[in-house]
């Protein structure tokens, strides 16, 4: 997610439809660094681990002198090593390389693999408690324009700013409510000229049903050009908790997953823009996080659960067909952002350097393959 994360899941996947509400427009310029154009490169191709197999050659001995040890990951499936607490993933055209956020850092850096981690743009973001810089998307000319779309948030609440080659942020969506916590957020391209943004309640049920307030909600953004005050967007979905993710199928339709304090969600939008009740809850609440569009079903990673949820869908309704599957359970710890490759590999970054066990080459981005949920979408 020329294409971004819904448009590329055109290519091998989506788009689609979506209600209104409130923000106006103000961004303090000086707390970013000029944007970096997306360099250019050819990726090797990775497979995932077979059992047996060899990995990658042992660096050398700590402590040899004049050699500093590269961050080195044995498991060919991960592409990406050593980066500060994941935020928002997206798998750029070609299907090979992705953009990954730093939440803390504000870094939005490219990762291939077999190749060395690239930043292509800093920007200034509050970091402390949950927020920071938390997803990111292309906009559906990228090929043409290398416009990006991120969620971030500030010290005065969360907002949405379009990022230029060779220019700072501009706001597209001011005024989302922040709090002390629950500030995560997600966005995706759900059509051309649409963007769909999830925000979260910030702590309080009430404001994700209130009206007035654009936290707690799914929104719909058609004016995606700068201007000091922005058009009222569309509310497609309210009642949310804490914002999971955003995503699409071929067939039109939106997920959006979401963490409350009963349980954790995944819901569908038709493409009609008709909601009903939740595709499947987990009262267990394992930290539900990124969502991707698959065939024959929607993969979901769990921060808490740590691991990937891959959920067969009936193609025809939407419906689930059966309980979700664990793929790679306890293998790479707390799953966040997720994107498909055009491989249909799951592209997965990690979130354990937020808890209380990363290991020495986290956070990483890993490649995953999720299984077929049967039937794929019409």
């Amino acid at each position: 997610m020329a294409i971004n994360r819904a448009a590329h899941r055109t290519a091998v996947l989506s788009t689609l439809a979506l209600t209104v509400l409130t923000g106006c427009a103000r961004f303090d310029d000086t707390a970013s660094t000029p944007f970096t154009p997306v360099p250019t490169f050819s990726a090797g191709e990775v497979q995932p681990r077979e059992p047996g197999a060899p990995t990658t050659p042992t660096p050398p001995p700590s402590g040899t002198p004049g050699v500093e040890l590269p961050c080195v990951d044995p498991d060919p499936a991960v592409v990406a090593t050593c980066l500060d607490v994941t935020g928002g993933l997206t798998v750029l055209p070609g299907g090979q390389s992705a953009l990954v956020t730093e939440r803390r850092t504000g870094r939005i850096v490219q990762v291939a693999p077999g190749m060395p981690t690239q930043e292509i743009a800093r920007i200034g973001v509050d970091g402390s408690g949950d927020g920071g810089l938390l997803d990111v998307a292309l906009s559906p000319t990228y090929t043409e324009d290398n416009l990006l779309y991120a969620y971030i948030t500030t010290a005065t609440d969360n907002r949405v700013v379009r990022i230029a080659p060779g220019d700072t942020p501009k706001d597209v969506l001011t005024g989302i409510p922040r709090g002390a916590s629950g500030n995560a957020g997600a966005l995706t391209f759900t059509g051309p000229g649409e963007l769909t943004v999830v925000t979260s309640d910030t702590g309080d049920p009430a404001a994700a049903t209130d009206p007035g307030s654009l936290a707690g909600k799914a929104l719909r953004v058609t004016a995606l050009a700068p201007a000091p005050v922005q058009p009222r967007p569309q509310v497609v979905l309210s009642g949310i908790g804490t914002a999971g993710d955003v995503c699409v199928n071929p067939a039109g339709g939106v997920w959006v997953t979401d963490r409350t304090v009963l349980e954790d969600r995944l819901q569908r939008v038709a493409p009609d823009g008709a909601t009903g009740t939740p595709v499947w809850t987990w009262p267990d609440r394992p930290g539900v996080a990124g969502c991707s569009a698959i065939d024959g079903g929607v993969a979901v990673s769990l921060t808490d659960g740590r691991a990937l949820a891959v959920l067969p869908i009936d193609s025809r309704t939407g419906a689930a067909q059966a309980a979700p599957g664990l793929v790679a359970q306890d293998t790479y710890g707390r799953l966040g952002g997720t994107d498909l490759g055009s491989d249909g590999l799951v592209w997965v970054s990690t979130v354990n350097k937020s808890g209380d066990r990363p290991g020495p080459t986290d956070d990483r981005v890993v490649r995953i393959p999720a299984p077929r949920g049967g039937g794929g979408f019409d």
